[in-house]
């Protein structure tokens, strides 16, 4: 590729440009599509597109994409069952940001109240509290990584004065273990807690959790507050984004007119990037509830191809119910960092995106038997004969 550039800085460009295309072909570890093409709206970069302000209100600042924003919030306030003609949202910059607006949300509503989070929760979320300086208390996971709702209970009964704030997790960062949100709302009725708030965590799972069947309990009509999405995971972006949706009733206790922008002020950040609406409405366009279904089912078909496949070798691979990574003891670092495995207390884990299939398995599978460096597995049979007994044929 050439750049109008200086013959070095040419050369920078040219090595990262094929980097990043070879990394970006040899991971497996991280929740991050990669099987999207949106040169049809490249004419759109030349445009400085800046959604500030609510996308429900129109600004003076028109270079924008709120129009598109709208459709986005609209088509996942219904994915989630949010209840009609009470709900608002926005494009966020990612997971973190739509997590942060709901517990913003949470602490307008209840100031004086506890937040409970599981110990497997995304560590962005102990910063978030940090930074709304909101007293908090960590419960046990269970060994899959769900919520221990036996140490909810006893936490939230030593506390019952107090008003409740739940964040819930759809989709844990290492085994996406889905907290039960109906059980959790239980809980809460069992103890008389009224005042009490939910958010749900859904950065991977939640895009595609509503095409599962039996639907895991994680949405409004299963009693959320708030539920945060990632837009560049399971639909995939060039850039990272995300979405909240919350009720609109809540919202309003914090939205305030801004005559400078004229708009009103309901967001986390002021500016906001208004190609990211851009990129969601298109693939929302381009696949409908039915390819969006066809993705969710191939990643759960790749994801038990592969776990059969590492069993098969006496890997002691596991995932949890209709989840779409699949939870392995770590590799070599070798092969970690060829496939960029994230890996956390002796574990690694491969997450079947939408983009990922058998062959990639396969060679993955491939560079774990046949690496010399290999201390965490072993195997009765050479890399040849593991070949033949599987149902692939790659060479070594």
């Amino acid at each position: 590729m050439e750049f109008n550039l200086s013959t070095e800085d040419n050369k920078r460009l040219s090595e990262l440009y094929e980097k990043l295309q070879s990394k970006t072909r040899l991971f497996l570890g991280y929740p991050v599509s990669k099987d999207f093409d949106y040169t049809p709206l490249l004419p759109f970069l030349q445009y400085p597109i800046n959604n500030l302000g609510d996308p429900f209100t129109e600004s003076t600042y028109a270079v924008d994409t709120r129009e598109l924003e709208r459709d986005v919030v609209r088509f996942f306030a219904e994915l989630f069952r949010a209840q009609q003609d009470n709900w608002w949202g926005y494009v966020t910059n990612g997971g973190s940001e739509g997590n942060m607006y709901g517990l913003y949300l949470a602490r307008e509503l209840y100031p004086k109240a506890m937040v409970y989070y599981s110990d497997s929760t995304h560590y962005s979320v102990q910063k978030n509290l940090l930074l709304l300086n909101m007293p908090n208390i960590a419960i046990r996971s269970q060994a899959n990584g769900e919520m221990d709702y036996e140490d909810l209970h006893n936490s939230l009964l030593m506390n019952r004065h107090l008003p409740v704030v739940i964040f819930a997790n759809i989709g844990t960062t290492m085994t996406e273990a889905r907290d039960d949100v109906k059980r959790i709302k239980g809980i809460l009725k069992n103890l008389a807690i009224k005042n009490h708030y939910i958010h749900a965590d859904g950065a991977l799972s939640g895009s595609y959790s509503a095409f599962i069947e039996p639907r895991p309990a994680f949405d409004f009509a299963d009693g959320v507050d708030s539920i945060a999405i990632s837009g560049h995971k399971f639909l995939g972006s060039p850039m990272p984004c995300g979405l909240v949706i919350v009720k609109k009733t809540n919202r309003d206790r914090i939205a305030r007119s801004i005559d400078y922008i004229g708009s009103v002020d309901t967001t986390i950040t002021g500016s906001r990037n208004g190609h990211s609406p851009l990129f969601l409405w298109y693939t929302l366009k381009k696949l409908g509830m039915k390819g969006l279904k066809e993705r969710a089912m191939h990643s759960l078909a790749i994801a038990a191809y592969a776990e059969e496949q590492l069993k098969s070798l006496g890997i002691e691979a596991w995932r949890n119910q209709n989840a779409i990574t699949v939870v392995f003891p770590a590799p070599s670092k070798w092969v970690c960092q060829k496939w960029q495995l994230a890996s956390e207390s002796g574990l690694s884990h491969i997450i079947c995106m939408p983009n990922v299939d058998k062959d990639q398995i396969d060679e993955l599978i491939c560079d774990i038997i046949s690496d010399p460096e290999q201390i965490n597995y072993s195997f009765q049979k050479g890399p040849s004969e593991i070949a033949k007994d599987m149902s692939f044929s790659n060479t070594f």
